[in-house]
């Protein structure tokens, strides 16, 4: 496994000291039993978001991906997309923004989006990776309104199987033509473990659940 990069061990340990991220006994809403379980909206507990939009941000530079407006899904992807278009305009670089509501409103501006149409090549900005399905749902929004959903980028990808074999991730990028980045995943959960004492008890459960899940 490769080294992780600061950013990535800044998101796990803002991920840990929230609870966020949790070690433990889970089932999932694809039926599984999982030895781990990631919720952001824990984040929102007094966690660092300054730090945490930066994670984001340090990830995106880091890849070299290149977009022109902002997506994030409701409801999570609406306060992460925020607090990174927030980091972005303090870099200089602003960005366009919008985000989607669960419900089409039909008085006012009505409509399900809030903030202008994603525009150009979109980055959709979410928290987790699992089977793919609210990916898929973002993909489609986006290319009913003529935006290009040209990168998905998520906190964790579980790096688990999608609709078959192959993994959730490398379905997207084979049926949309998209390419899927996210600052951490399973392996990264992995070596994090391995290099940290307080975790070693963990490494066994979650190479068994990359053995059964993972693609």
């Amino acid at each position: 496994m490769s080294e992780l990069k600061d950013f990535q061990k800044t998101f796990i340990e803002l991920a840990l000291h929230s609870n966020a991220l949790e070690f433990g006994k889970f089932k999932l809403k694809s039926g599984r039993d999982s030895p781990y379980f990631f919720n952001a909206a824990k984040m929102l507990n007094g966690c660092d978001l300054f730090k945490l939009a930066n994670c984001y941000v340090d990830a995106i530079e880091d890849s070299r991906m290149e977009f022109d407006s902002l997506y994030g899904p409701a409801y999570k992807g609406i306060f992460l997309g925020s607090i990174v278009a927030t980091v972005f305009s303090q870099r200089g670089n602003p960005c366009p923004l919008s985000f989607n509501r669960k419900e089409i409103k039909d008085h006012g501006e009505g409509g399900n989006i809030i903030g202008a149409n994603p525009t150009g090549n979109v980055l959709i900005i979410d928290d987790v990776l699992s089977a793919g399905t609210a990916a898929r749902e973002s993909i489609k929004i986006l290319k009913d309104l003529n935006g290009t959903p040209k990168i998905f980028l998520v906190g964790l990808d579980r790096q688990e199987k999608g609709n078959g074999d192959l993994s959730a991730k490398t379905e997207l990028e084979k049926d949309f033509g998209i390419h899927v980045s996210s600052i951490i995943n399973l392996d990264a959960l992995i070596e994090y473990s391995h290099n940290n004492q307080n975790f070693h008890s963990y490494v066994e459960e979650l190479e068994q659940y990359r053995s059964s899940w993972g693609a």
